[in-house]
């Protein structure tokens, strides 16, 4: 019989292949290949993938994304802010790459409970690479307008890194046909 952290770790597994799925979707819309999916109660609930350049809106990361689609699902429910917070605060996401500030500050004003990403990110990381806004903070007290708080969430790292590494070497490699300057030129696809 599995131990409790053995099936903790293959359902691990599981929610991030399914992240990974959404990043390889992204990658065939010729974006930056990044995935996630989000969980309430052990069920995926919502997913998404980066579409900025589809959009042509810098902020529609995978995770804004799957955001949305879970606030426009409970509002249709007729949720009411409290009833969306406490839903928030017992999600899960899996991504790909490790949330950017951007991101992870949305993550932590929003309370969700916990983040698993796959590689960490160097340039852009909002879980402990750059900043650490999973650890949460408080307003300041003196200020006179009401600041929301940025409640801290767990956060783990590493899960199938690999394969989300491999995916952004690809991206790269085909070069990026957004870029203002492509840096190098971009590879044809066979459409086949």
């Amino acid at each position: 019989m599995a131990s409790v952290e053995e099936k903790h770790h293959s359902d691990s597994l599981a929610y991030m292949e399914l992240a990974l799925h959404q990043a390889k979707l992204a990658l065939e819309a010729l974006e930056v290949p990044v995935g996630c999916v989000i969980l309430e109660d052990g069920k995926v609930k919502a997913s998404g993938r980066n579409r900025t350049n589809e959009t042509r809106n810098a902020t529609r990361h995978a995770e804004m994304e799957a955001i949305d689609v879970l606030l426009e699902q409970w509002k249709k429910d007729g949720l009411s802010p409290s009833e969306v917070a406490e839903k928030f605060s017992k999600c899960v996401l899996y991504v790909t790459c490790e949330p950017c500030i951007m991101c992870a500050s949305a993550l932590s004003f929003l309370g969700i409970k916990e983040v698993y990403y796959g590689c960490g990110n160097d340039k852009f990381g909002g879980c402990g690479s750059i900043l650490s806004l999973h650890l949460g903070s408080s307003p300041p007290s003196s200020n006179t307008e009401e600041t929301p708080e940025r409640k801290g969430f767990r956060s783990t790292g590493g899960i199938m890194a690999s394969e989300a590494v491999s995916l952004f070497r690809t991206f790269y490699e085909q070069g990026n046909p957004n870029a203002p300057k492509p840096h190098r030129p971009v590879l044809q696809q066979d459409k086949r």
